[in-house]
């Protein structure tokens, strides 16, 4: 998905954590929310990979990937969703030209960096190691699974959030899994009862099992 236009998170640093890239046999891919860093997720990376895992975290510039809540018309949110998107698809590219193939290459994000990785898989579909989506959703005002195109071959998706999250409803979590089944994917979706805008152990128990079982 290449993009011939460098835009604001081009340039930031790619933090790598774990094993070596050159060594791992299966990266995952880190995406951070809005307010992070790279560093922080880095953190919850350890907490879920193996140890043979590198782990690639993209930092956004200004620690925010796109202006506008994710519920808002897509172009409200550009250029940085777009950026954000070829960034991640830098990772992605930096863990293949270590021959690590797509189908151990594993992408997580929360809240403002689930949002961007649900978007980025769902828009290039293949088979990945797996997918966490933690309390976020696909961009843009509406959600429909016609505008999806192609096939995940069963890729393990893991959808988790809060019933009453301020920031993402319910229903968007709901239809990002429906597009995610269209595309042929292992959906799990989890909605957690009173939960605060954040992760939860089940959801780290979760995407542990989900990336073990490419170690």
């Amino acid at each position: 998905m290449r993009d011939a236009t460098p835009g604001p998170h081009q340039g930031q640093p790619l933090v790598q954590a774990g094993t070596a890239v050159e060594d791992a046999h299966a990266a995952l891919i880190l995406v951070h929310g809005r307010g992070a860093s790279a560093r922080s997720i880095i953190q919850f990376g350890r907490q879920v990979a193996p140890t043979e895992f590198v782990l690639l975290a993209p930092q956004a510039a200004d620690n925010e990937w796109y202006p506008q809540s994710f519920l808002a018309p897509v172009e409200q949110n550009e250029p940085g969703r777009r950026s954000g998107l070829q960034a991640i698809d830098d990772a992605v590219e930096t863990a293949r030209a270590a021959s690590i193939p797509t189908e151990r290459i594993a992408l997580a994000g929360f809240s403002q960096g689930a949002c961007l990785v649900s978007e980025y898989v769902a828009r290039n579909p293949d088979r990945y190691g797996g997918l966490a989506v933690l309390s976020g959703g696909l961009l843009g005002e509406t959600v429909d699974p016609a505008d999806y195109q192609g096939a995940l071959d069963g890729t393990p998706v893991f959808l988790g959030c809060s019933d009453i999250d301020p920031h993402i409803p319910e229903q968007r979590v709901h239809a990002t899994a429906a597009v995610f089944e269209s595309l042929d994917a292992a959906v799990d979706t989890r909605i957690y009862d009173g939960m605060a805008h954040t992760v939860n152990d089940d959801e780290l128990d979760a995407v542990a099992a989900m990336l073990a079982d490419l170690d």
